[in-house]
């Protein structure tokens, strides 16, 4: 494995692999890998001749007052676990190569990034458009390979692709829990013990929503009220927004009819988690 950290070393990789008539997969991360992202990875091992992963704590997504300088990082950790898998390329460009001096270019997806995360993150998804179609330039890949625990993020990037003609497939993966449920994120360190346990009301209300669903219940209001009664019952946590909507245009839909996307944001003590499932009235979804 060889680790990149110049974007125009990047790119010239890049074209020699697609001259070579290779086949480059893209595994965007920030870093602090855990299974999830191993699942990521794999995929785009099997999928391609190439496989590119790249680790950058972007600061163009943090607000002001959120967890940039704290976001866990270990370079040595994820390098070893990253030639494990069978990593090709480990891309770690820095901020300065990213955001040079004078930089002043941003894309903005209006309707997707305006509610759930969008909402709660001024920014944020400017600051993931933005770099996503960097990387995407950068690695030039065949496809690029997400979590759907971001599904926000997922549906952004899908748009950005399919809107500004970017020659790549958005590949969704699904959500890698822990053996308890919790889903997986870097951002899990952050919790206390007490925490940890509190942060299972998500997937057990995730549970329970599904349950309700396959029951009859097909009102938003049905559905929304038992998650939040469940989440809002456990100590240390704090709502953010629980949300039913339509699992393409993200937007909020009054009844399921066939399938809708619970989303859910929560603050675990000072740690703020999401987590999503498709809740459908005809079979039971995985989550």
């Amino acid at each position: 494995m060889e680790i990149v950290n110049n974007p125009a070393q990047m790119r010239q990789m890049a074209q020699e692999w697609r001259a070579a008539g290779q086949k480059i997969a893209l595994v965007p991360t920030m870093g602090y890998f855990h299974a999830g992202h191993l699942s990521l990875m794999r995929y785009g091992r099997e999928a391609a001749h190439q496989l590119v992963v790249s680790l950058f704590v972007n600061p163009a997504q943090f607000g002001p007052h959120e967890d940039l300088d704290r976001y866990p990082r270990d370079l040595e950790r994820d390098s070893s676990m990253a030639r494990e898998v069978g990593v090709d390329v480990l891309y770690t460009p820095l901020a300065e190569a990213m955001y040079p001096q004078g930089y002043q270019t941003y894309v903005t997806v209006e309707g997707l990034s305006r509610g759930l995360c969008g909402a709660s993150r001024p920014g944020h998804f400017r600051g993931v458009a933005t770099v996503v179609l960097k990387l995407l330039n950068q690695v030039q890949p065949h496809l690029a390979v997400f979590g759907e625990k971001d599904y926000q993020q997922l549906q952004v990037i899908r748009r950005l692709v399919k809107d500004l003609d970017v020659p790549v497939e958005i590949v969704g993966r699904p959500i890698v829990r822990e053996e308890d449920g919790l889903a997986m994120s870097s951002r899990n360190t952050y919790l206390s013990p007490e925490e940890r346990a509190a942060a299972l009301c998500l997937f057990r209300a995730i549970k329970a929503a599904r349950e309700l669903v396959l029951s009859g219940a097909k009102s938003r209001e049905s559905v929304l009220e038992a998650v939040k009664g469940m989440i809002s019952a456990t100590p240390h946590t704090n709502i953010d927004y629980v949300a039913l909507v339509d699992p393409e245009t993200l937007e909020e839909v009054a009844m399921i009819q066939d399938e809708a996307r619970l989303a859910l944001a929560v603050w675990v003590g000072k740690t703020r988690l999401i987590d999503n499932t498709l809740l459908s009235e005809s079979r039971l979804c995985c989550v």
